[in-house]
């Protein structure tokens, strides 16, 4: 059988301060940001430029391993998965941001064993550029074979993170927040409210964030803080969306207030940002429990008047049957 190629990525592991060697099983080498006048022992490549800016760099690459490795080294753009977690595209996918500003001088290196080589690179920032924060990575990738003949192949990199100079505009917004409400058949019972939500970063550098989401009913009452999934950090135009649900009594109307206060990382926090919606919570089962108390009572009347009625044609009946035979 033909040796299948899985285009799959084993472990993509940004460099937080430490070399990441040992934070993924099989991954048998390191990488790191080489000291320089732009900065020693640094967690990952930081630039502060201008567009149209030009600036050379390098990454370090250790191999652990007793045989020479040859890895492949691209850039590419980040973003933000699902988990929350920063990520680079993959190398078939093509980036469009600042992955697209970095040129190594060739595509692959080769390190000895228990060597470390140096990978410099050229970050060209276009005079297009616009301002604000730009993310993205560098990456060595190494294409394994595993005892099944499927080759796998493992990425490790380092984030790089650029502001362009200009005005910075950080903002988030509470986007399409909706409340529904689902009520019981228990007409003492508490109903279910689902709230939807999306934070977004309309803004031009990269935000973290807390928020928490109150739910509460008429006028205020039988307030309840919804536990939340803690936030992603956001680069500029990304969103996350979040559904949740909570106990809430049917005391007419409900009301979800999501409030978002975002901070830029290394930097100030911003003043909250606060989404409002709501819905009805009506007691339909307690509605429907009265008008079934109504509607029987109404029937229980009805039958004592038609009760009334008939004994009252009964009187009149044998009244006038007792006037005939005294006039007979």
């Amino acid at each position: 059988m033909n040796r299948v190629l899985a285009a799959i990525t084993a472990a993509v592991l940004l460099v937080l301060g430490v070399p990441a060697t040992a934070a993924a099983q099989n991954v048998t080498w390191g990488v790191r940001p080489a000291d320089s006048t732009l900065g020693q022992n640094r967690p990952n490549f930081a630039y502060s430029v201008a567009p149209g800016a030009e600036l050379t760099d390098a990454l370090l690459v250790s191999n652990h391993e007793q045989r020479a490795l040859t890895f492949a080294v691209y850039a590419a753009d980040a973003f933000t998965t699902s988990s929350g977690q920063l990520d680079l595209k993959p190398a078939g996918e093509t980036s469009t941001d600042a992955g697209s500003w970095v040129r190594f001088d060739a595509p692959t290196i080769t390190v000895q064993a228990g060597q470390t080589a140096s990978v410099p690179f050229t970050v060209s920032v276009p005079a297009t550029a616009t301002p604000g924060d730009h993310s993205g990575g560098v990456v060595t990738s190494l294409r394994v074979e595993s005892g099944s003949g499927v080759t796998v192949d493992r990425r490790l990199g380092a984030r790089m993170h650029l502001r362009v100079a200009g005005t910075l505009t950080p903002k988030v917004e509470v986007q399409d927040l909706k409340v529904e409400y689902d009520g019981t058949p228990n007409p003492v019972g508490k109903g279910t409210t689902t709230v939807t939500y999306t934070v977004a970063n309309t803004g031009n550098t990269r935000l973290a964030a807390t928020h928490g989401v109150r739910v509460s009913g008429l006028f205020g009452w039988f307030a309840t803080d919804a536990a939340v999934t803690p936030l992603p950090e956001l680069l500029p135009g990304e969103r996350v969306t979040r559904v949740l649900s909570v106990g809430s009594l049917p005391a007419g109307r409900v009301t979800a207030d999501v409030t978002v206060t975002p901070s830029v990382p290394g930097g100030a926090q911003l003043p909250p940002v606060v989404g409002t919606a709501g819905a009805l919570a009506l007691p339909w089962a307690a509605a429907v429990c009265l008008l079934l108390v109504i509607c029987l009572l109404l029937a229980l009347r009805a039958r004592g008047k038609s009760r009334a009625a008939g004994e009252q044609q009964r009187i009149k009946a044998a009244v006038a049957a007792a006037l005939q035979e005294r006039e007979a």
